[in-house]
């Protein structure tokens, strides 16, 4: 498929921005927009899954949009609420990440589709209920266009509850992604029945997610077991959640091999892939696998790729500081808070290429894996059809109101069987 064509481009860009980014950024030509268009596009072409990308650091945002204007393909730049809410380890967050990514496109003359998701907002009591009610308007005041209401760390009704509670902070044209089940690898996978009463339950309140998140045998993290996405069971729940006109959002990829990640986009319904771990190992210069899954050697050590990525000097400090800290392997994560600013102090051969591998790693991954490459157009498509930011709702509402009151889904929740899984912390 050709390239955007300028003059639709320059529609798309008049008409598709939604409110919140014409408001903060009124001159820009950086075609930021709902998350609905990235899920229409990956749709339209079919067995198509579109990266989200964790932009951690901001040359990792950088590398990722470059892939996605090389593969002609549309993206998604997220941050998740441990990664960059309110107690946040990353310098990027809620609340800058729409302005860096504005800044990069017009910098570098990006064209294609990019949304802005607010990943993994976790909900998991009351009190994230009442904050919540404040903090999403806040976020998309800021810039985001699309948002993971993650309630899952609750029982099934509250999960259920909290969701809708808190729709009418989340404005009805940006992207909606909803979870079932913990992320828990292995340990108390998502069923058909918990899937169904989640979304079930919000169509009958008129809330259509474009994407629901599963506990289909993914980690975050490193990953360190072969166990990975059951594709089978994703598939399943995929094809009974079809009435609902709901995409799936694959979680913790960089753990599982590409061969897995075709069967994915060709199997199942996911038009959403999360890939955030080997983004920030790749641009680091750590050695990984096709996948982006850190290798380690003998010892249990991260193995540093001479001359690639940061320099080694800035290596070291970035290992003497996390052993400073007590931290482990996973806890590697939390040194971009505080090597955030000295990673862009370095020359700029060395931040190129940090930029440029995560680059090739996401071209890759777009055009041999997750077959996004060419869906840019056909998001320009989607806007220019619907005139507007907004496309609308895929669905439309079949479950009764009457049945699905606050009552009637404490009630309901008693029949379903699930296994939570051990307690632990999975927010990204």
């Amino acid at each position: 498929m050709a390239d955007i064509a300028p003059s639709d481009f320059a529609k798309a860009l008049a008409v598709g921005r939604p409110p919140n980014i014409k408001a903060l950024f009124p001159n820009s030509r950086a075609l930021l927009v709902s998350g609905k268009f990235i899920d229409l596009a990956m749709l339209a072409k079919g067995h198509s899954i579109c990266i989200a990308a964790n932009g951690r650091t901001q040359l990792i945002i950088r590398g990722a949009l470059r892939a996605a204007q090389r593969a002609n393909s549309v993206l998604i730049i997220e941050i998740a609420k441990s990664e960059g809410g309110a107690t946040a380890y990353c310098a990027v967050n809620y609340w800058n990440m729409a302005r860096i990514v504005d800044s990069l496109c017009n910098e570098m003359g990006i064209t294609v589709p990019v949304a802005i998701h607010a990943d993994h907002y976790g909900i998991k009591n009351d009190k994230d209920i009442e904050t919540a009610r404040n903090e999403i308007p806040s976020m998309f005041d800021a810039g985001i266009t699309s948002i993971a209401i993650d309630a899952s760390h609750m029982p099934d009704d509250r999960n259920l509850l909290a969701s809708i509670a808190l729709n009418p902070y989340v404005p009805e044209w940006a992207g909606l992604e909803t979870e079932v089940g913990e992320i828990k690898g292995k340990f108390g996978l998502s069923t058909r029945q918990e899937a169904l009463f989640l979304i079930q339950g919000l169509n009958a309140h008129a809330i259509f997610p474009n994407w629901i998140a599963l506990n289909n045998g993914t980690t975050h993290g490193i990953e360190a077991s072969d166990q990975g996405i059951q594709v089978e069971l994703t598939a399943e729940i995929h094809a009974a959640l079809k009435p609902y006109q709901v995409s799936g959002a694959q979680h913790g990829t960089s753990g599982n091999s590409s061969d897995r990640l075709r069967r994915i986009a060709q199997e199942t319904l996911t038009t959403k892939a999360n890939v955030a771990t080997a983004l920030q190992m790749i641009s680091w210069g750590l050695e990984v696998n096709d996948y982006g899954n850190a290798i380690l050697d003998a010892d249990g050590q991260f193995i540093k790729v001479k001359n690639e990525g940061a320099t080694e000097e800035m290596w070291d400090q970035m290992q003497i500081y996390a052993q400073a800290q007590g931290w482990k392997k996973g806890d590697f994560k939390k040194l971009n808070l505080p090597f955030e600013s000295k990673l862009l102090s370095q020359p700029k051969a060395v931040r190129d290429r940090m930029a440029a591998r995560v680059e090739n790693f996401v071209y890759n991954m777009m055009t041999k894996v997750l077959n996004a490459q060419d869906t840019a157009p056909l998001a320009v498509e989607a806007i220019l059809k619907a005139g507007s930011h907004d496309p609308g709702t895929k669905a439309q509402r079949i479950e009764n109101p009457d049945e699905w009151t606050d009552a009637r889904i404490i009630e309901r929740a008693k029949a379903i069987t699930s296994n939570k899984g051990p307690e632990g912390n999975f927010e990204d």
